[in-house]
């Protein structure tokens, strides 16, 4: 194990140095040209931005019906559907995580949909377990989170842990390592950390009919 973290630690390394080498090798006339491409992405985003957040998203907000469902599936790339019941006390444990991801990915449209008030989705979907959570590209259903068994089946998951299983469906935008949970990729950090150190010193879900 500590000879996999050395290796770990060590191709982290030599790829910082290989960026830091390529930097070095550009001139002025290379600087300008990825600068004003930075600028033009820049501007791109917050174009689009504006867009996303003109259509809603940036909110977590319910919708009124399936129909509504399939308009907001129409308009927006990416969608999250918490499908849930007022009576199912772990939908609200997922609603407190979407918020906080609604405000985060604004690339993503994050929404909540009552189950009884959609009676034909749920069923052309196969919701039968709550809460699910549907992921949606491009206008399909490709991915669904049921009840809380790939989130650690425990209770109090991070909202990291969520955040990290949507984007392995890829209707959010990630910047860490998907092949991973973010828990384990905090442990090998820690791990790598205080082999370093050591070295510089010495040298269960709710149905449809019941919660």
């Amino acid at each position: 194990m500590e000879q996999v973290l050395q290796q770990v630690a060590q191709t982290v390394e030599k790829q910082l140095d290989n960026e830091l080498e390529k930097l070095d090798a550009l001139d002025s006339s290379d600087l300008e040209v990825l600068r004003q491409q930075r600028i033009a992405e820049m501007k791109l985003r917050a174009r689009k931005k504006q867009e996303w957040l003109a259509m809603g998203h940036g909110e977590y907000t319910e919708l009124a019906d399936e129909k509504e469902f399939f308009t907001v599936c129409n308009k927006s790339d990416n969608v999250v559907c918490h499908f849930y019941r007022d009576d199912a006390p772990r939908c609200r444990i997922v609603d407190k995580h979407l918020k906080i991801l609604a405000a985060k990915h604004v690339e993503t449209r994050i929404v909540k949909l009552n189950v009884e008030r959609a009676p034909f989705l749920t069923a052309r979907l196969k919701v039968r377990v709550l809460p699910t959570i549907g992921l949606v590209k491009s206008n399909k259903t490709t991915d669904f989170i049921v009840g809380f068994t790939e989130l650690g089946n425990r209770d109090d998951f991070s909202t990291e842990m969520l955040e990290w299983r949507i984007a392995r469906a890829q209707v959010v935008e990630y910047s860490g390592d998907l092949t991973v949970p973010p828990t384990e990729g905090k442990k090998r950090v820690l791990q790598v950390q205080g082999k370093r150190n050591i070295r510089g010193r010495n040298d269960s879900d709710s149905d449809l009919d019941s919660d």
